[in-house]
């Protein structure tokens, strides 16, 4: 009793439960301790409910001191139970409460209701022998309630403070409804668009996708693990997903050692660096050995060479799946190999909970092993300040959805994500001369559609269309008149169709589409000016939305072409998540507006950059591929036979890209030049400063990126014709003209040689170039000492 008596009020101590006796003095409070171990009551109110959310954990040494003390209270059943990972989307195989009663669980997904969380984390410290807490965890990609733009359209804002602040505001709503962890952000490399989950990521660069991932786990997490207000982040999908085989999702990898330690491995460690507190396996096949079971991703590179300490989760279902890769023999084979590789938490499927405890007995897993795990587990918890308040403030959790703070930010990223393709003859932004404007396409008034795959906690009732947004800028004064034009469909359902789905085609004969179709162009011709909303619905693009080709689905070509042929003034604005084949478009449309899927506020953002009440100052994050037979198209290839030509290599048309990577337009126009390099010689492990004057030589205030490339001339191996290494997005009033200072990281120039089979930054001469895009002219060299 003795013991159970000091293990009371150290946990009074550690909930802070005595500052709180302190707090509620003029009350009448009475302590009970409840069983053995059980947990502390304040009159009715858990001692872990009165000190605010998101309490602060104690340092790493004292959680460490902690969890070892609890993992030797535990049995080999309840650790394994910290392991297992248990869907709410759907209905479990066994009773929730129990599960918990029993230690069987140690983490719930996708479920947001706050109420509910606390039900179930009240079960979990009240009622389970150890008190041990529980871990909810959801998808937040890119917002929660709030929807903003998607991580491409992150990514084209070229400004990591932008992916910051949007996954900021994302962590503050989710964790006003209990959610502690997102799954996210995916910073897979992606070069090929058919892949239905380039929307999740930065596209095809590294050190742009290095800077983004490091932007968003600063975003999801704040200062540390536990910061009031923000939620773990989760680094997926380690490592090489992003490569699929012809873009078809779930298919394996192929990837040199070259292409993985120099390409696709970087964004995972900027995020490392950056402190993510966990990381999920990928789903593929890595060189024949699928990520979840593989020891050289998760051990060897993950915690060997990284040093990482945090949790790793598998992806659904990942860990059964090993089966079906043909690489473990059956569930209990699975376990073993995904818990020996590093996987410490088994997402949805069941292979740990039912196996681990008799390969343990068998000796196939040391309990070490578990330990291990269970100690990730823990000590992540322990960081969030779970085992200090486990809860949240249901009552107030509804007034951090959706605040105006909210729609300001989501509104303010939409307009900074867009890229502008095209703008012949200055149409945009559109002039008030206007006084008619035609708006086309099922995508404009689809408030479900314009917020984007991955929306599963949004609401679409929420959502601001392209025609509400059109009709509350330009009204009153101009008329603005809708109609669908032609409907789209998904020829195959989508798996998130059951929470989160388009709507559907409503036009059910060839006549009915014949007329709208007529009616849609008729439309335009009795306008101004036309704006065509076209592109993807939000189910086309995301997890198992991968495509064979990248044209406009559905008839919407033809109704673009047709507008065209009307002879009225046309602006195309996309919503999509990927490039799309927009080459006739490129050649006939005079004014294109890239605006991705920008979330809950993307109407009003819409209208803001077509009025031009924002100016696009967006480029592109991957390289815009002319047809599919393109692909891949990414910029950063090697200088091979006749580089003079590199962009002849197809006899019956051009290889160059339609737009290249880093492209994209403004309404200001800017000059990029008089390059100056600090000095012409660098140490390696040092720095070089590299200037250059921008000037604004328009009337209107805008932003351009600054973007720095390299290359290096010779080494033990063959580099990239030119690979980013600094950029900076800064923004220009009329007429203004500045010295902008970029500093290059040596350190960047680093690369892992297929020769030497080591990282290293080798001397030699450099070639560097300062612009708008990768195509930058501007041009000096330096030399890198040893």
């Amino acid at each position: 009793m003795a013991d159970e008596m000091v293990f009371l009020w150290r946990s009074a101590v550690r909930l802070r439960a005595v500052p709180a006796l302190l707090k509620f003095s003029a009350v009448a409070i009475v302590l009970v301790a409840v069983t053995t171990y059980g947990p502390l009551r304040w009159s009715g109110v858990s001692a872990h409910e009165v000190s605010g959310a998101g309490t602060a954990a104690g340092t790493d040494a004292e959680g460490r001191a902690f969890v070892d003390s609890l993992l030797k209270k535990m049995t080999l059943e309840e650790k394994i139970g910290q392991m297992s990972q248990v869907p709410l989307n759907s209905t479990p195989d066994r009773p929730v409460d129990e599960m918990i009663r029993k230690g069987q669980v140690g983490s719930f997904l996708f479920i947001t209701n706050a109420a509910e969380i606390n039900r179930l984390q009240h079960v979990a410290v009240e009622q389970g022998r150890l008190h041990i807490p529980l871990l909810f965890g959801f998808d937040v990609i890119h917002g929660f309630r709030t929807i903003y733009p998607v991580p491409l359209a992150m990514a084209a804002s070229w400004d990591p403070a932008v992916a910051e602040r949007e996954q900021r505001m994302a962590a503050k709503e989710a964790r006003a409804t209990g959610v502690q962890w997102t799954f996210g952000p995916m910073v897979d490399i992606a070069r090929d668009p058919r892949w239905g989950r380039i929307m999740e990521g930065a596209g095809e660069d590294p050190y742009l996708g290095s800077r983004m991932a490091e932007a968003q786990v600063r975003g999801f997490q704040g200062a540390a693990l536990g910061s009031p207000e923000h939620i773990l982040a989760c680094v997926k999908h380690f490592a090489g997903y992003g490569a699929a085989s012809g873009g078809r999702d779930y298919e394996e990898s192929n990837i040199s050692d070259e292409q993985l330690w120099n390409v696709y491995l970087p964004p995972f460690h900027a995020a490392i660096e950056a402190g993510a507190g966990s990381v999920m396996s990928a789903y593929m096949d890595l060189n024949g050995v699928p990520a979840t079971g593989n020891r050289f991703l998760l051990h060897d590179v993950l915690r060997e060479d990284w040093k990482f300490n945090g949790m790793v989760v598998s992806d659904w279902n990942s860990v059964s799946s090993l089966t079906t890769h043909g690489f473990a023999r059956d569930d209990q084979d699975a376990a073993v190999r995904a818990v020996n590789a590093g996987v410490d938490m088994e997402m949805t499927s069941h292979s740990f909970r039912d196996e681990l405890a008799a390969a343990v007995r068998k000796g196939s897993v040391t309990e070490a092993t578990i330990d291990a795990a269970v100690e990730d587990i823990l000590m992540t918890k322990y960081r969030l300040g779970l085992f200090r308040n486990p809860y949240i403030d249901v009552a107030h959790a509804a007034e951090q959805l959706v605040t105006p703070e909210q729609r300001e930010a989501a509104r303010e990223t939409a307009t900074r994500t867009a890229v502008l393709l095209r703008n012949e003859g200055q149409l945009l932004p559109l002039s008030k001369q206007y006084k008619s404007i035609a708006v086309i396409g099922m995508l404009a008034d689809s408030k479900a559609d314009i917020m984007g795959s991955w929306s599963l906690a949004g609401h679409p009732e929420d959502s601001v269309t392209v025609v509400e947004g059109m009709r509350k800028r330009f009204s009153p004064g101009t008329t603005i008149s809708y109609t669908k034009g032609v409907e789209i469909e998904r020829e195959q359902p989508s798996i998130f169709d059951d929470q989160f789905v388009s709507p559907k085609p409503t036009m059910k004969t060839e006549a009915e589409r014949e007329a709208e179709f007529g009616h849609a162009i008729e439309l335009v011709r009795q306008s101004d000016v036309a704006v065509l909303v076209l592109g993807e619905l939000q189910s086309m693009s995301g997890e198992r939305a991968s495509r064979s080709s990248l044209t406009l689905p559905g008839k919407q070509e033809e109704l673009l072409e047709a507008a065209v042929a009307t002879g009225k003034p046309v602006v195309l604005v996309l919503l999509n998540g990927r490039p799309l084949d927009i080459t006739w478009a490129s050649e006939h449309v005079p004014a294109i507006l890239e605006a991705w899927y920008p979330g809950t506020e993307g109407g009003d953002a819409i209208a803001d950059l077509l009025s031009g009440d924002a100016n696009p100052g967006g480029k592109l994050p991957i390289a815009w591929p002319r047809s599919v037979g393109q692909i891949p198209i990414n910029y950063g290839r090697n200088l091979t036979q006749i580089p003079e030509a590199l962009n002849e290599r197809y006899w019956d048309g051009t290889s160059a890209p339609l737009y290249p990577f880093g492209y994209g337009l403004s309404y200001s126009n800017f000059t990029v030049g008089n390059l100056k390099l600090a000095e012409p010689t660098v140490h390696a492990g040092s720095t070089l400063k590299v200037s250059v004057e921008v000037e604004n030589r328009s009337s209107r205030e805008g932003d351009e990126v600054v973007e720095l490339y390299t290359h290096q001339r010779a080494g033990s191996a063959s580099r990239p014709v030119r690979e980013l290494k600094g950029f900076e997005r800064v923004s220009l009033k009329a007429h203004e003209k500045r010295t902008v200072t970029l500093t290059l990281e040596t350190k960047e120039l680093g690369f892992w040689s297929p020769e030497t089979h080591r990282w290293a930054i080798e001397p030699g001469m450099f070639d560097l170039w300062v612009g708008s895009d990768e195509t930058a002219g501007n041009h000096g060299e330096f030399e890198m000492l040893p």
